[in-house]
Parts: C-alpha cells; structure tokens; sequence
C-alpha cells in the first residue's frame, strides 16, 4: 500500500472541523451540509471534501455530512478519541495558566505532573499537581505514563528541559518558548510562538489600513 504523507495544513483543518461539529452536536444538530460546514470553518466547502478524501469517503450525496458520525471519525483519525497524559516543565505564568486550563480537559489532554528548576516552586500544588524538580522527569514520566511534554521555560532552558523529556522516552513536545529545540527525528514538536501571530495580525492589520487608504483616494475621499 502506498503511504500518503498528509500535509500538515490538513490535519490543522481537521481541527477546526472537529471543534465546529462538536459545537452542532451539543446544539442536536444531526447532519449538517458540506456547505453549511465550509460556511461556519471559513473554508471552502471543495477543501473540506478534498481534506476528508485522504482518509476515506463521508458523507452522503444530496444530504450532507451526519454530525455525530463525521466528529467520531475524525476524533480518532486525530487521535482524540483517547486521553493524552501531559507533563509540564517550567511553572511560570505561563504554566500556571495551562495547568489551570479546564478546556485542556475537557478535550482530552490531562496534565498529570509539573516540573520547574526553582527551589521556591518545588513542593507547591496546583489542583491535584504537585510540583516536582526537573530532576524528576526521568522518573515520573514512566510512573504517570506521560506521553506529551509541554515546554514553557525561558528560552535558555527549553533545550535542556527537551533533552529531559527525550532521555526520559517522550516523543511529542508542545514548546512554548520562542527558541528552535534541537531534537532525534523520531521526536515530534510543535511550537507555539505568540509573537509569529501577533507578527500576522499586524500584517494584515497594517495592510487593510493600506487598502483602506487607497481606495479612498481613488474615490477622493
């Protein structure tokens, strides 16, 4: 069988699927069109069709896609139809903020421990978390079975708390801190960077202001 490597703005739309069919089904929505779906996703209703092909055929001709079927399926081609068990390094504001993220929850991505460097932190509990030293990793990452690391470290510590993780056997990190990690191919990472979308915003921003203008003075205004 010929392996299909799946482009990763794919599985970002699927995303986005996902949450606005978990929406119209909480609302008892029970099939919803190609149409209507493109409509509430912002994305063209061809795209969708062409993003679900990749992995099968949903839907029916002439009715439209059934909710509760099309969420289920694609849950599990995302891998949503299980918990994931989280494992934070650096309880900073940052940290503080996700460990306390009900929605992360109810999604199905469960912090099951912290770690952080500094002395003052080490013991402290969050919810049912208590705070444990980096040192720690190693150990609790096969007690509580974490299977994703989130970094949320200055950038000067992301790498060492990355290389922590890797020893340690995880092979997904979410990294936070704006610094590229350098990790085995077998490791996955993603990286959020809020300065890259503030970067986009601004752009977009600055441009429509930039459209704005023009067509007013084409019009004289």
């Amino acid at each position: 069988m010929k392996f299909i490597k799946i482009p990763s703005i794919v599985i970002t739309r699927l995303s986005i699927y996902a949450k606005n069919l978990e929406l119209l089904d909480q609302k008892g929505v029970e099939v919803v069109s190609s149409v209507r779906l493109a409509d509430i996703c912002g994305i063209n209703p061809a795209q969708i069709r062409k993003d679900l092909a990749y992995f099968g055929q949903f839907g029916v001709r002439g009715v439209g896609y059934y909710v509760t079927e099309l969420l289920f399926e694609i849950k599990k081609i995302l891998g949503l139809d299980k918990e994931w068990r989280l494992g934070l390094v650096g309880v900073g504001n940052l940290g503080w903020a996700l460990l306390r993220h009900a929605q992360l929850v109810d999604k199905g991505y469960t912090f099951v421990a912290a770690f952080d460097r500094k002395p003052k932190r080490i013991g402290l509990k969050i919810g049912d978390i208590e705070i444990a030293p980096l040192e720690d990793i190693g150990r609790m990452v096969k007690k509580k079975g974490i299977e994703i690391g989130v970094i949320a470290v200055k950038p000067r510590w992301a790498q060492n708390g990355a290389d922590l993780l890797v020893r340690a056997g995880v092979c997904g990190i979410l990294n936070f801190a704006p610094v590229q990690l350098q990790c085995p191919a077998h490791i996955f990472v993603e990286n959020i960077d809020f300065s890259l979308k503030f970067d986009v915003l601004c752009y977009r921003l600055t441009s429509s202001k930039s459209r704005r203008h023009r067509i007013r003075s084409r019009l004289g205004g």
